[in-house]
């Protein structure tokens, strides 16, 4: 029986915003404000994630609203799943995997539901007619062989034409990879984003063009309403700088500008009073096989004032850190320049972030803002704490951890060290570094956002085990960061492998990175026995027996990941890569999936987010904003359609 809030591979969390109530009146309206513009974002990421995902999300919805058949059959609980799973990943493919969704119900059935539809109620395009829009779906979502991944990162293949995502129309990889080229001016010490925010199209005269995602371009209806509430934001702004980086912000929506992009980018790093603030935009390049377009993201948040005092302590000794990275000194920077790190609660999620978000972000992206200007780092507290809660009493640690005092090591510090990592990773890791004169930020390509997630963990991973962290109060003793290296290792090798279909290559960024570092580390300490395979009933575990030894192994491989991101060498990165973070041993993956079947557990975890209701005077002025946690998955899903809905 599936719960409502657990189904295929999915469990649904909430998650509390901490302190809302006491925040300020006018801090609430901006928080509101903000949310409005990031829930405005959903129908460009769903786009983006597939040309026919808007389409088929429609023509579900219709069908679960107005279906008159039988609701008890197997076949309309499948269809069920099936769009809350469409509802959770933006689109048909899976968020994590990238694999298209295998309907559970029938053609015909399908076919049976639309035809029962008046047409006023499906998405039907200018003079199209229901028989025309199943032509166009039916090979889509029950074909296997049509657009079969939304991000397709095989060696050897075309991953432009192969892959799924909607940034790319009637051009090859190499045809991008060459307009680019032509483009990009790597003489620029201060170069855009060649790419980000456009769609890629050859037409069918041959000529190759870009459609700028901006108020008047591709995108422009839900592009429209976000401007209309950032506009709303600016006005109630925490104070003048902010206003100008709002300002910024719909002034690059306006004109598309990429330049203006990166104005609004420094000036929002440069902006670290205000208690609440925002990511809202073309941000992360991972779902393009190239690693060049921005997925639509959006998150609002506020910040935890007490637990914050644990990032600045960090940020605030960024300069120790970097000097004594055990990487080569060409690749440190001499000055690391404006690393801001808090813990957030997060208040609305959005887009790429929605269901599904990370812990941590740090933005921006661009590598020279980031040497010149600094960056912004956060850690999503309540996320975390909702996570945390989701874990207790699963039985998880039981099944895989090799024993009881294992066990008890991670009971102990296993939370305090997995946000320390988090923060280290973002305030640090991705800030530390630099590119040598001359190499172009997109030199490792479709290989890119793995070394860079490495190098990230890498960083993380080799500081956590430093008298430092002791020093500042951060960890309790020179024991705790083995808590952190045991179950990173025991993540990398085994345990997530359950988020692998049978049969299928590791394909995701950080799952690759987390498989390269840890099968990188047991390769390399096999000769002094770091790291330990053991069988023990049938069932395999992992045994860290030299942990001074795995952290030298994480610096090494740091060394060689940073000077593989700081020279560009691109045939490093992917023998690396191909080497240690794709292949799945099948009979392991066959074990790990059973074990972990037997636990009940989801392996993939996304929110629902709260509601905030604003309260208004005889005169329209808000007068306070107060906090709903009742409203259901699917009504959430079915009212942010109907208010949210532009393309």
């Amino acid at each position: 029986m599936e719960s409502k809030n657990r189904f295929a591979d999915l469990q649904l969390l909430r998650y509390r915003l901490n302190g809302f109530d006491a925040l300020p009146l006018k801090q609430k309206e901006l928080i509101y404000y903000l949310s409005q513009a990031t829930l405005y974002g959903r129908d460009i990421t769903f786009d983006q994630f597939g040309r026919y995902n808007l389409k088929i999300r429609k023509t579900l919805e219709a069908i679960y609203l107005y279906y008159i058949g039988n609701r008890e059959t197997d076949e309309f609980k499948a269809f069920e799943i099936y769009l809350k799973r469409v509802w959770f990943s933006n689109g048909i493919y899976h968020h994590y995997g990238c694999d298209k969704f295998v309907p559970g119900f029938s053609q015909c059935f399908f076919k049976d539901a639309v035809a029962g539809i008046d047409d006023y109620l499906l998405p039907l395009s200018t003079g199209q007619t229901t028989e025309q829009l199943l032509e166009d779906l039916l090979p889509v979502i029950f074909d296997p062989a049509v657009f079969p991944k939304r991000v397709n990162k095989a060696a050897g293949e075309d991953i432009v034409l192969t892959s799924a995502c909607n940034f790319y129309e009637n051009i090859s990889q190499q045809e991008v990879e060459d307009y680019y080229a032509a483009a990009r001016d790597d003489s620029d010490p201060h170069p855009i984003s060649y790419g980000l925010n456009t769609t890629l199209v050859k037409t069918d005269t041959g000529e190759i063009k870009e459609e700028t995602w901006s108020i008047n371009g591709r995108y422009s209806a839900a592009i429209r309403q976000i401007v209309y509430w950032l506009r709303k934001a600016a006005d109630v702004a925490c104070n003048d700088r902010q206003q100008k980086v709002i300002q910024l912000l719909i002034s690059y929506y306006t004109s598309g500008d990429l330049r203006t992009f990166n104005e609004y980018c420094i000036e929002w790093v440069k902006e670290t009073d205000a208690p609440v603030d925002f990511i809202n935009g073309f941000i992360e390049v991972y779902g393009d096989p190239l690693g060049l377009k921005g997925s639509w993201e959006g998150l609002v948040e506020y910040r935890d004032e007490a637990a914050t005092r644990r990032t600045r302590l960090i940020s605030d000794n960024a300069q120790w850190f970097e000097d004594r990275s055990p990487v080569d000194p060409r690749f440190r920077k001499p000055r690391v320049k404006g690393v801001t790190a808090n813990v957030i609660c997060a208040a609305m999620l959005g887009g790429d972030e929605y269901p599904s978000t990370a812990i941590g972000i740090n933005l921006p992206n661009a590598d020279w803002i980031r040497a010149e200007h600094g960056s912004k780092s956060i850690t999503i507290g309540n996320i975390t704490e909702a996570y945390n809660k989701a874990a207790k009493g699963s039985g998880f640690k039981e099944e895989f951890v090799i024993d009881q005092p294992t066990i008890d090591l991670i009971d102990r510090y296993g939370d305090t060290c997995d946000d320390l990592h988090t923060d280290l990773h973002e305030c640090l890791g991705h800030g530390s570094g630099q590119l040598l004169p001359g190499v172009s930020p997109d030199a490792l390509k479709a290989y890119g956002n793995t070394i860079e997630e490495a190098r990230a963990d890498l960083f993380a991973l080799y500081y956590l085990a430093d008298k430092k962290l002791v020093e500042l109060g951060l960890t309790p003793d020179g024991e705790a960061y083995k808590s952190q290296y045991y179950t990173y290792i025991l993540n990398g090798l085994l345990t997530q492998l359950t988020r692998i279909k049978p049969g299928h290559k590791i394909e995701e960024a950080h799952m690759r990175n987390r498989a390269l570092t840890a099968r990188w580390c047991y390769d390399k300490g096999q000769t002094e026995n770091v790291i330990e395979i053991v069988k023990r009933d049938d069932k395999t575990f992992i045994r860290i027996n030299d942990y001074v030894a795995l952290r030298r192994l994480f610096a090494e491989l740091l060394a060689e990941i940073q000077r593989i991101k700081s020279e560009g060498d691109y045939e490093a990165a992917k023998s690396l890569v191909e080497h240690y973070a794709i292949d799945v041993d099948e009979h392991l993956h066959k074990e790990i999936l059973e074990r972990y079947e037997r636990l009940g557990i989801a392996p993939y975890k996304g929110f629902i987010n709260p509601v905030l209701v604003p309260a208004t005077d005889e005169e329209g002025k808000i007068t306070d904003i107060t906090v709903d946690y009742t409203e259901s998955y699917c009504d959430q899903m079915l009212r942010y359609d109907r208010e949210y809905g532009t393309l």
